[in-house]
């Protein structure tokens, strides 16, 4: 293998490039061969894994909130990510909008408007009316426990270890230098390269999962405003198109590519937002705001804990009810592409300390975020119509963005614009940020995966990393033609079984980081008392 890649031009460690791309391959052509049979695979899968092992997603998140607020607040938050003379390489603006617009800026597209007006119209507890106030006020907080610290606590997590590990131990930039403190210099044999080409192979199907969702809102956005056909293969040819853009941003590499559309898009999407906030009801969502951090605060402890246990006695189905097909898919989904996020936030973070790391990337998208679904969440639920009175005074009208986002998810945030001036500009708008977002996304997992592969911070040739960038659009493409009709529920049971052994993985970094965290020296590093002038 070492002869084949010096023959391609390759700068990589052979048995992790060659292994990952021949099983992705392999899958994508199984995808091709036999895509009903693996289809029922993972349908059956998920259906077991959400029964069974739920409860485990829950449980994980919520102790990695919790581990990593102690890290930040204890002794070890002073440690510095690198040398302790090391500073950051990135200002904090261009770092924030790095992560964010890597992160979840397309969810945040996705979601913003369907999740709340999701759970307003089906409200997740069984006691709780459609459409009253106290749904409204149920689907808020839901939506933020998805999108906030929790979410952020999955990507925070694995980015601490490698930022820690990798800087500190000056170990290369891949997956499994994150277990150096568990299972040694084995990290360079078999055990260390099959956990980075398992990595490599999840960060692809998390990404792929995310352009998935993200093509299907362009896809319905296009077929709003253009009359483009909703069908496998617009998805298809949006994904070629869009593929090619991230592809270019990948061969202009991390500080001028991924930063420039990323400082871009989240410009345009603070824009987006200011928008809605200005030409709807301002006073009511400027409330809505202040009185959405108090229900989040109040309502945290309770849904970080919330199982759904008493399903089976409170819903006529049994079972897991709502939250199997939302929490779990959600916790499953996002870890699948923590490696990624993990890694690349990693890598725009040397130089800062434990603590500006982990409250940083924990509160700083997740306080955007709540701003977000505020604005765009309670406009939803305003123009459906809150409470029995509400509804009555806006007649035919109210329900008719529920209705819409119960048909297509993916056409909400579409359907949504259109009760608001120049509507087809705006959702112009929209589309162009959605696919801004589908780029960051892809070019910057290409560069984290390429970085996976040598082991370092430097990019690999272009065409290596080239490859990668196509090689998550095909993969996308083909959960696509997997997915068909019913493309949301294909997507959430690949993604929740490709989720859970990477799931086991993370947690096991919070084992390994504390393990290296107890043997740091901290003498030089400014934690307790300060040395009195004999000392010095």
């Amino acid at each position: 293998m070492e002869a084949l890649a010096r023959k391609l031009g390759l700068r990589t460690n052979p048995t992790i490039f060659f292994v990952s791309a021949g099983i992705m391959v392999a899958f994508l052509v199984a995808l091709l061969v036999a895509p009903g049979p693996i289809g029922e695979a993972f349908g059956a899968g998920r259906a077991w894994i959400v029964t069974n092992l739920g409860w485990f997603f829950i449980f994980g998140v919520t102790s990695w909130v919790a581990f990593l607020l102690w890290v930040a607040i204890s002794r070890y938050g002073s440690i510095r990510l690198g040398g302790n003379d090391a500073r950051p390489d990135y200002g904090n603006i261009s770092w924030f909008t790095m992560l964010f617009a890597g992160g979840i800026g397309t969810v945040l597209m996705f979601w913003g408007v369907a999740e709340p007006i999701s759970h307003f119209a089906n409200p997740p507890r069984p006691e709780v009316d459609p459409y009253t106030v106290e749904a409204a006020d149920d689907a808020m907080s839901f939506a933020i426990y998805h999108l906030g610290l929790h979410t952020w606590a999955i990507f925070t997590l694995p980015g601490l270890a490698f930022a820690y590990f990798i800087y500190r131990y000056d170990l290369p930039m891949r997956f499994s230098s994150v277990f150096y403190s568990l299972i040694g210099d084995r990290i360079y044999g078999p055990i260390g390269k099959t956990l980075d080409i398992f990595a490599i192979l999840g960060t692809l199907f998390g990404v792929a999962v995310s352009i998935g969702l993200g093509t299907q809102q362009i896809n319905a956005g296009l077929s709003e405003l253009l009359g483009v056909p909703d069908s496998v293969t617009s998805k298809v040819v949006i994904i070629v198109v869009l593929t090619t853009v991230a592809v270019c941003s990948i061969v202009a590499g991390l500080d001028k590519g991924v930063k420039l559309l990323s400082n871009i898009n989240i410009g345009m999407a603070v824009g987006l937002m200011i928008f809605v906030l200005l030409a709807g009801s301002t006073v009511f969502l400027l409330r809505a705001i202040v009185e959405t951090f108090g229900l989040y605060i109040s309502n945290i402890l309770p849904m970080a804990f919330w199982n759904d246990a008493l399903a089976e006695y409170t819903h006529e189905e049994g079972g897991w009810g709502w939250q199997g097909s939302w929490t779990v898919f959600y916790w499953a989904w996002t870890v699948t592409w923590s490696p990624f996020i993990g890694i690349f936030v990693a890598r725009i973070s040397r130089g800062r300390t434990i603590r500006e790391f982990v409250l940083g990337v924990l509160f700083a998208p997740s306080i955007f975020t709540l701003i977000w679904f505020a604005i765009f969440g309670w406009s939803a639920m305003e123009i459906d119509g809150i409470g029995a009175e509400a509804r009555a005074a806006l007649g035919a009208q109210a329900g008719s963005l529920s209705a819409a986002v119960q048909e297509s998810i993916p056409l909400a945030m579409f359907a949504f614009f259109d009760n608001y001036p120049a509507a087809t500009l705006i959702q112009g708008l929209a589309v162009v940020i959605v696919a801004i977002f589908f780029a960051t996304s892809s070019d910057s997992a290409s560069l984290v995966v390429d970085m996976l592969c040598t082991g370092t911070p430097d990019p690999g040739p272009w065409h290596q990393r080239v490859f990668w960038g196509v090689s998550e659009g095909a993969l996308a493409a083909m959960l696509i033609v997997l997915a068909g009709e019913a493309g949301l529920t294909a997507l959430q049971q690949v993604i929740t079984v490709v989720g859970l052994p990477m799931f086991i993985l993370v947690f096991s970094m919070m084992v390994a980081l504390f393990r290296g965290l107890s043997k740091e020296n901290l003498t030089g590093i400014k934690v307790g008392r300060p040395p009195e002038p004999e000392e010095l």
